[in-house]
């Protein structure tokens, strides 16, 4: 196949620099010390003049406040000591708190049940006026200093001036304040503050419909199950209300009046400024159709649908509505309506003003509006889909200015006022620096450049490229060459893959994305190779979407494209190709090794969907409908029904608590195989849910690494 397009070879210079030390397994999962150091709880201090850092030296730790002048600022340094010392003996703290800048002179924090502010300059702390209540999860402290909220157990705690609340149910299936819709759309959170914190909007969840899943505690004597509900594909889903409490007085919640199937979705809950209104984006449970629309927060009643969208395949609203704030009178929306993730100015009226933002691009962050409100700043994937870059957009002409300097990936966090940010920048060359830039794109500082704490390892080359596939679309690729390389020599491969939405592997930041375990491989004598195929995340709604009703079709046949480019590299060992993922990049490696027998020689598949009717609603139902709208969608990618053609070596892994892929996918593809005699190696995490973290990682990783060097 000679079908390449060439882009661009990285051979990063730490390979030109590095020694003979070779990494271990530990190093690999667990060595943080050997990935660029940044600076650590880097914040903006309201005013946006001035931020902070924690420093750690010679032992001890400091909170560093550094005002932004030139020459360089005046620098204060905040000591546990200074913080104890303004504490009475029972306040006593043992570590530096995490500090939440209320203006450029104060922070919050928190001690056992009491919220402290401190004054940086005269080094003292008041004592804020609420106690917070026993049993509560990580308080969040409002920034006007009115109060706090916070999860507990059984629904949601907040306390203003010097009395608590608790919103709570006992009744079984009732879930107060907690994310909902298995954190889809977006969602990341229950609770939702008003502007000044008058008012709290939360979600009301009542699963007491949807059937339970047994998770099995393997630890207790004897074993003992807790019971997840879990809504399977085409099962009976939750249903959700949103509800709003006046923080001020004792009056009941007043409960948001949608209206409509009650198994529908209620995301992206926003405010109006004035904490008149809540915006909700509600999409029907087939997900093909989106109403935003306005609520009176305090009556609950519906005011109006601002507009609507539709797609023959799904809509997916991930981002609130964004007000302006010097013109409450418009916000700005996130849609894929036009093919690409872009922003749309809105009246609040639902007017739809303009489209702000257009191409074949996407937009990824959006951080703010310019001091004269002639312009916004958003992240995006304009100059290539491996990079992100930070760009100025002016609202009347859509016209854009690129900020950020040097090809790579740029993260940034803008101060308040959008006239500064910081632009945490890596590329494949380039460990990591952090640069203070302005709005016109000028580098006003290096704040921190990293060191490579790879110079001494012996590593192997890293190319990054692409392919033409067979739909057309270009398709990057990333692959590790071992450690002393010949190219007249013959290597096994590893195909690392995942290829399913939201997640994209392949970027222009440092190790291209990867981490260690590539390294780890290549010292051991092996390429390591991954291809962001079609339904894989940032190249637009058309390029993910085209797994609709056929997951793993159009995603296995982009991987043969990366598979058949890596046959023709005269020192890739053709007949020792092995495979590996997890989650839905399990389902890749079991559909693979099954559906295209014989290309794998060996497959490691960590917990894979292995039927779709047993995966969660959401999901699911956005990418493939329902199983009885698209049955032979479901009969064909139920890697069950493939078993007959499994070839060779395949270990599946699986967390026996996993409450995302449940373990009752690899179990009954194992019983499946043992009715047909199919042989295959199986392992089990009891204690773990759907990743396997802390040190059992190293195991893991030990177990996956040592499948391929038995069996490749």
């Amino acid at each position: 196949m000679k079908n390449i397009l060439p882009l661009f070879l990285i051979f990063t210079s730490f390979f030109a620099w590095s020694q003979d030390k070779l990494l271990t397994i530990d190093d690999a999962i667990t060595g943080y010390h050997l990935y660029p150091k940044g600076l650590i709880d880097l914040q903006w201090l309201p005013g946006g003049k001035s931020f902070s850092q924690i420093i750690y030296e010679d032992g001890k730790s400091y909170i560093e406040v550094q005002e932004i002048q030139k020459p360089k600022g005046r620098i204060i340094s905040i000591s546990l000591e200074d913080i104890n010392s303004s504490l009475s003996d029972t306040f006593n703290l043992t570590r530096l708190p995490r500090a939440r800048w209320v203006n450029n002179k104060e922070f919050q924090f928190v001690s056992g049940k009491r919220a402290f502010q401190y004054h940086i300059e005269l080094k003292t702390s008041k004592i804020l006026p609420y106690v917070i209540s026993d049993f509560v999860k990580s308080p969040l402290l409002f920034s006007n200093g009115s109060g706090y909220m916070a999860h507990i157990d059984n629904g949601l705690n907040y306390g203003v001036k010097d009395n608590n609340h608790s919103i709570t149910s006992d009744i079984d299936g009732i879930v107060i304040g907690e994310s909902v819709h298995r954190s889809e759309f977006g969602i990341t959170d229950g609770l939702f503050p008003s502007p000044n914190y008058n008012k709290l909007a939360y979600y009301e969840m009542d699963e007491s419909m949807v059937t339970e899943y047994p998770l099995y505690q393997l630890s207790d004597t004897p074993a003992t199950t807790k019971m997840l509900r879990y809504p399977t594909a085409g099962s009976k889903s939750h249903h959700v209300s949103v509800k709003v409490k006046n923080m001020y007085d004792d009056s009941d919640p007043v409960i948001i009046q949608t209206s409509g199937d009650k198994e529908q979705y209620l995301t992206n809950v926003s405010w109006t400024p004035d904490e008149k209104y809540l915006l909700i984006a509600i999409v029907n449970r087939a997900q093909n159709h989106m109403w935003l629309n306005k609520y009176d927060a305090t009556t609950g009643d519906f005011i109006s649908t601002l507009f609507e969208e539709k797609n023959d395949r799904y809509v997916e609203p991930e981002h609130p509505a964004v007000f302006f704030n010097d013109d409450p009178s418009k916000f700005l929306w996130w849609s894929e309506r036009d093919g690409y993730n872009h922003l749309y100015l809105y009246s609040d009226e639902g007017r739809l003003i303009k489209q702000i933002t257009q191409g074949n691009w996407i937009v990824t962050d959006f951080h703010g509006v310019s001091e004269d409100g002639k312009n916004i700043f958003i992240t995006s994937t304009k100059d290539s889909p491996l990079e992100r870059h930070l760009y100025k957009v002016s609202l009347k002409s859509g016209k854009m200015s690129k900020l950020t300097n040097g090809a790579g990936y740029h993260s940034i966090t803008a101060n308040e006022n959008n006239t500064l940010f910081m632009d945490n920048f890596s590329s494949t060359s380039n460990p990591r620096e952090i640069r203070l830039i302005d709005a016109n794109g000028s580098i006003k500082e290096i704040l921190h450049k990293s060191k490579n704490p790879l110079v001494d390892y012996k590593l192997g080359e890293m190319e990054i490229g692409k392919l033409k596939g067979k739909s057309g679309d270009d398709l990057y690729y990333r692959v590790f060459k071992p450690i002393d390389f010949n190219p007249n020599k013959k290597y096994p491969v590893v195909v690392y893959l995942y290829n399913g939405p939201h997640l994209q592997l392949i970027t222009n930041r440092w190790l291209g994305g990867a981490n260690l375990w590539y390294q780890y491989m290549a010292q051991q004598g092996y390429v390591v190779f991954s291809i962001d195929g079609r339904g894989s995340a940032d190249r637009g709604f058309e390029f993910e979407s085209s797994i609709f009703r056929n997951c793993g079709e159009h995603e296995m046949i982009d991987q043969l494209t990366g598979v058949n480019w890596l046959k023709e590299q005269a020192w890739v060992d053709t007949n020792r190709m092995g495979i590996h993922g997890w989650s839905y990049g399990g389902f890749m490696t079991t559909s693979m090794m099954s559906r295209h027998p014989g290309v794998f020689k060996v497959g490691v598949a960590g917990g894979p969907v292995i039927d779709w009717s047993l995966y969660e609603v959401m999901y699911t139902e956005r990418y493939m409908d329902t199983p009885e709208e698209n049955p032979l969608g479901y009969a064909k990618t139920n890697l069950k029904n493939h078993l007959d053609s499994l070839q060779g070596k395949l270990l599946m892994i699986h967390g026996g608590l996993d409450d995302v892929v449940l373990w009752q996918h690899s179990l009954q593809y194992l019983e499946s195989a043992v009715k047909k005699g199919v042989q295959l190696d199986y392992f089990v995490y009891p204690h773990h849910k759907h990743n396997v973290r802390g040190r059992d990682r190293i195991h893991l990783y030990e177990k996956v690494s040592n499948y391929f060097f038995d069996h490749l």
